[in-house]
């Protein structure tokens, strides 16, 4: 019997938390199929069991929406699912990931959204367990529809015919593409945020730092979807070199047809990661021209504060001069002295501002 592992959290976003073990249980969809076709459903996670590992020819593909602990430890029993895999599906917040356990593969994916109203990238969990004869999808989010990927492989039976890698593909695919209104969601906040920082919105650069933190969160769920797939990907393309491997083995035509929509896949996840790479660039660019009007306008402000002072010490000194107290010398009594010396006092204030002005200081 497989053992659940302390609960250990490695947050790598909001949203998509794994249930305690006291949640209530989720919903369980469990279909049986034969050359892609369906034969039956079932509620009973042993019947599926037995269908897998008899050598019925029959697939199963089980669903589970929010599983509790104790759904999990019931298809790990019946399914013989690793433990060390069935730790990390209980308790622990993975990065993207394919991992091999001898005839099981597993792979963690990390579906994302963009809630614009609160700006914030909400990242959900889902796994895949897959062998040669029984599939089993697990999600902990709402962002991915594991009932809209069973209609559309149920409506392609010659794909679904290829089994665990067909389904791992109909995963994959919702999730990459439900990355592209998270990427559109972004874009256009940031770009809202760029005309505010040229506008000179004040609060733009705590905006800035906010989406910032929301495209890392974005680029830490994508990045590591392109090894996963190259993972997924070196069997069928070099399936001479790929040893063992717990997905089935299709025929050459087969092989070539599960590539090249895997490969398709890859060029949407890599199209994905890079506008995820750019929009922290951007940024980081952003928050620089930021801080590069922050600085001229100060520059603006000392050029205006120090033409000021230039202008008025000049009237200052010469007043100063006057306003001494010391014995009066010849020529303070003359009669022009004061009316000049207020004539030389205005002509050079006026010369400095003059001055000031022509240079753009004032």
């Amino acid at each position: 019997m497989t053992e659940s592992a302390p609960e250990r959290t490695m947050a790598l976003g909001g949203g998509g938390g794994v249930p305690s073990a006291d949640a209530p249980p989720g919903e369980v969809r469990i279909g049986l199929y034969r050359d892609g076709r369906r034969q039956r459903e079932t509620r009973s996670l042993a019947e599926a069991g037995e269908a897998a590992h008899t050598g019925s020819g029959l697939m199963a593909w089980v669903s589970m929406s929010a599983p509790n602990r104790e759904q999990l430890l019931d298809a790990a029993h019946h399914f013989d699912l690793p433990r060390l895999a069935l730790e990390d599906a209980i308790v622990a917040h993975q990065r993207p990931k394919v991992e091999t356990y001898g005839d099981v593969l597993f792979v963690v994916l990390r579906p994302a959204r963009y809630d614009q109203d609160r700006e914030l990238v909400e990242v959900g969990e889902v796994h895949v367990f897959g062998s040669h004869d029984f599939v089993i999808t697990i999600r902990h989010t709402e962002q991915v529809d594991f009932g809209a990927v069973r209609s559309r492989l149920e409506a392609e039976p010659g794909m679904l015919a290829h089994g665990t890698p067909a389904v791992v593909y109909g995963v994959l695919d919702q999730v990459v593409d439900a990355y592209a209104p998270a990427i559109a969601g972004l874009r256009d906040d940031i770009d809202e945020v760029e005309n505010e920082v040229f506008a000179g919105d004040r609060d733009a650069s705590r905006r800035t730092y906010r989406l910032a933190r929301q495209a890392i969160r974005l680029q830490r769920a994508i990045d590591p979807l392109d090894e996963l797939l190259d993972h997924l990907m070196a069997p069928l393309e070099r399936p001479e070199r790929a040893g063992p491997h717990p997905m089935p083995r299709p025929d050459p035509e087969h092989r070539t047809e599960l590539y090249h929509y895997l490969r398709d896949v890859a060029d949407h996840a890599r199209a994905t990661r890079e506008h995820a790479d750019s929009f922290r660039q951007l940024l980081e660019n952003i928050t620089e021209v930021h801080s590069a009007l922050i600085s001229q306008a100060q520059n603006e402000a000392m050029k205006k504060i120090s033409s000021w002072g230039g202008i008025l010490v000049v009237p200052t000194l010469i007043s100063s001069v006057f306003g001494m107290n010391i014995s009066p010398q010849p020529g303070f009594h003359w009669v022009f002295s004061w009316p000049l010396v207020l004539s030389l006092m205005f002509l050079s204030a006026l010369l400095l501002y003059v001055l000031f002005r022509r240079n753009g200081w004032l």
